[in-house]
């Protein structure tokens, strides 16, 4: 009996693993350290804006990472912290793709030349526990201030 609930225990968590690597596939992100980036778009160094890139299908997570993203950022900043939702099947031609080295879904905090990725944070919380994602988000844009 204690072997069988091992090799479901097993054969569950190889599942689990399957699904998230299925969900975002192709997803190269980088760690949630700051990048030095230069911008080239139109952008005031005092404005934060946030972007989340996106393929056209969505599993429930990625849906979630960018709904928790905009309710916080409405939530504690109002329209002082911007959010794009950009989706990068539909627009390849988005000069932000190669600029940023987007391949899959991401989500970037950006103040000038200054990036910070969130997108493991994002993945691993916004459905299990939003609170804390939210609180990483409040904190990075807070040192970005």
């Amino acid at each position: 009996m204690k072997k069988l609930i091992i090799t479901l225990t097993f054969v569950f968590a190889i599942g689990l693993i399957s699904i998230s690597a299925q969900c975002c596939s192709g997803s190269k992100t980088k760690t949630d350290s700051e990048t030095k980036v230069a911008c080239n778009q139109t952008q005031e160094a005092t404005d934060v804006k946030a972007y989340y890139f996106h393929a056209t299908r969505r599993c429930a997570t990625c849906e979630a990472v960018e709904s928790v993203t905009k309710e916080a950022l409405k939530e504690y900043y109002g329209s002082k912290v911007s959010f794009k939702s950009i989706n990068r099947e539909e627009d390849k031609d988005n000069p932000m793709l190669a600029q940023y080295k987007v391949s899959g879904q991401t989500l970037l905090i950006i103040k000038g030349d200054k990036v910070v990725n969130l997108t493991n944070d994002a993945f691993m919380n916004a459905r299990t526990n939003p609170d804390k994602f939210k609180a990483k988000l409040k904190a990075t844009v807070e040192s970005m201030m």
